[in-house]
């Protein structure tokens, strides 16, 4: 069976950024950029993809989400630098850093043969869960990298979750057994509990052990609906030793279905224009390799030695004898 990597390549970018200590030649920090392409290359040792998908988070995030809820991931803290030395005190000059190595990255990105996408108003959640259901992909295997929880709801036979920073590996067999709940309703579970990293509040006193417990039903592999907890809990609740969470969920209609709208991925919020762009770039892609100029790009940056055979012998094997190679 081939074997697709897809990459949460923010969620992989802002772990290095925050605890990469790297600096270049010329002493700017280099850690986002040198920290994920480290990364990248343990990504293609241990996962051996025949095919590479790199997704960012488009500028301004999900424009639809925030139409839906214009409180959508605001209020976030700023992000708290977790390096033994930081050369840059002025916050501007941090903000001008970090904004050059993600744009660095994506460059050196494009000179390798991965399927790139960054769209304006649309997230990565979104561009991941589009392609991991692709036709064209419907007999490969399917490993998302990503630290981030929402792609749980995502996972099926040939889907599963690779979330590095927890060294966890997320399939169809462990998540009911880790959560209760199965990944055809964890977002719907989600939508009760909420996501307090999203400014997504959820019911109150309701967390994921709560509804694996009083939702038990959740666990099994049919799809159930907003309607089938709403029905379930306020039956529950009409008895007289019914524990209070089923009236909270029974009075929480409008949270939960708020909720769901935002955090579902099986209809990603993405126009039809931009998935029919992400499905040419998929089924079209012709892998080209310009080993030289990625190197010629390293020395520019003035990055510490470090040994990349891996990621050049892995992109090696996937050019082609027709593409171009440095």
């Amino acid at each position: 069976m081939k074997r697709v990597m897809i990459v949460d390549q923010n969620n992989m970018f802002i772990r290095h950024y925050i605890i990469d200590p790297s600096l270049a030649n010329n002493g700017q920090p280099v850690g986002g950029v040198m920290g994920s392409l480290k990364g990248f290359q343990k990504f293609l040792r241990d996962i051996k993809p025949d095919m590479v998908i790199i997704c960012w988070d488009g500028s301004g995030g999900s424009k639809r989400r925030k139409q839906m809820n214009k409180d959508y991931k605001a209020g976030r803290s700023p992000i708290r630098l977790n390096r033994t030395v930081k050369v840059i005190t002025n916050e501007q000059e941090e903000l001008e850093n970090k904004i050059w190595q993600m744009t660095r990255l994506s460059e050196y990105f494009d000179e390798m043969p991965v399927v790139q996408f960054l769209f304006d108003d649309v997230e990565a959640d979104d561009v991941i869960a589009y392609a991991a259901k692709m036709d064209y992909f419907e007999d490969w295997q399917k490993v998302i990298v990503s630290s981030d929880k929402d792609f749980i709801q995502l996972l099926d036979e040939k889907t599963i979750l690779f979330r590095p920073i927890q060294k966890q590996i997320m399939s169809l067999n462990n998540i009911v057994d880790l959560y209760g709940v199965h990944p055809n309703n964890f977002a719907l579970a989600r939508a009760l509990v909420g996501d307090k990293s999203d400014n997504l509040d959820g019911i109150r006193g309701i967390g994921m052990g709560t509804v694996a417990k009083r939702l038990p039903f959740l666990s099994e592999s049919k799809t159930f609906t907003i309607k089938d907890v709403i029905d379930y809990s306020k039956k529950r609740a009409e008895l007289k030793t019914a524990p209070k969470a089923f009236q909270a969920i029974a009075d929480s209609k409008k949270i939960i279905s708020e909720n769901y709208k935002m955090m579902q991925l099986s209809t990603p919020n993405i126009s039809v224009r931009t998935t029919n762009k992400v499905r040419k770039a998929i089924e079209s892609f012709e892998p080209t390799f310009r080993k030289t100029e990625i190197r010629t790009m390293m020395l520019k940056d003035g990055f510490p030695n470090w040994t990349w055979d891996t990621l050049f012998q892995t992109f090696n094997r996937y050019t082609s004898k027709d593409s171009k190679e440095g």
